[in-house]
């Protein structure tokens, strides 16, 4: 990746779009925002920042060209909006057709899409994990838990599963407890999922102890890092002790960790594992 000049960070929800920031400033470039109304955190002024409307992009690719922008990140959390609540500019609606296209599909084919329009505007879309490599999960176990014998078999039950369900555009992550697959992400997220499983086990209708099972997420085959990485937090976590899952397991290299130190505190303290593994699961 060539070096010099600011990067463009387009910030969506969450504590991505600061970690990242951060990670890139501590390698001496600048960064500008270009915070979504809707989504980002008004707490990211403190950085230079422009905001705007999803259906702005004309006005939005101006104001980093008059900065000497050349390299654009996406980071943070989108729901996906309908069309007519994009806001759109006159260069969004001399696309309109095309936009539309986009929004019928999975979530691959829209962001495929939205890549070829960052592109022509004259822009490098990079990934989060090519401007902040640190940021990333490595491998190995992080704190002071680690899987057992069967969560390492359920482990790799849910990568084998995330890869074989990956063409088909269904979501990153999956929910297996002993050799069972007990969810499977779709369009509701992470979060969902989890609270879904844990809804099942309270009412009887999944009848496993607290402290089994294991969260598995990785990207899918083929997928497009630059715009859709998995990430992990302490949230995440939280969320799965709450639904009384044993750990977590994510693919090294392939999900965000914005704050590795506050991410393992949680797990020691709820007693879960957080393992970044490879295929080789060692």
């Amino acid at each position: 990746m060539s070096a010099g000049g600011p990067i463009g960070i387009v910030a969506g929800n969450g504590a991505f779009p600061a970690a990242v920031a951060d990670a890139v400033r501590a390698q001496g470039r600048d960064v500008v925002l270009f915070l979504i109304r809707g989504f980002a955190d008004p707490a990211l002024e403190r950085y230079e920042h422009h905001w705007f409307r999803l259906g702005s992009l004309g006005s939005v690719a101006a104001k980093a060209k008059a900065r000497g922008i050349q390299q654009v990140v996406m980071v943070g959390g989108l729901t996906r909006p309908r069309v007519r609540d994009l806001g759109l500019d006159w260069t969004m609606v001399r696309l309109l057709p095309r936009i539309a296209r986009l929004f019928r599909g999975g979530d691959n084919h829209l962001l495929s899409g939205v890549l070829g329009l960052v592109a022509e505007q004259g822009f490098q879309l990079c990934g989060a994990h090519e401007v902040a490599p640190r940021l990333l999960l490595p491998a190995g176990v992080l704190g002071s838990h680690g899987p057992s014998a069967q969560a390492r078999r359920d482990i790799a039950l849910g990568l084998g599963l995330v890869q074989t369900l990956g063409p088909f555009d269904v979501g990153q992550g999956v929910v297996v407890v002993d050799g069972l697959v007990a969810a499977v992400e779709a369009a509701e997220g992470t979060d969902q999922m989890l609270a879904r499983y844990g809804e099942l086990r309270r009412s009887g209708r999944l009848r496993f102890p607290a402290g089994r099972g294991v969260l598995v997420k990785a990207p899918k085959p083929g997928q497009d890092r630059r715009v859709d990485l998995p990430s992990l937090g302490p949230a995440t976590v939280e969320r799965a002790a709450e639904a009384g899952l044993a750990g977590i397991a994510f693919e090294a290299g392939g999900a965000i960790v914005p704050d590795a130190a506050a991410l393992i505190a949680v797990a020691d303290r709820l007693g879960l594992f957080v393992a970044g593994v490879d295929e080789g699961l060692s």
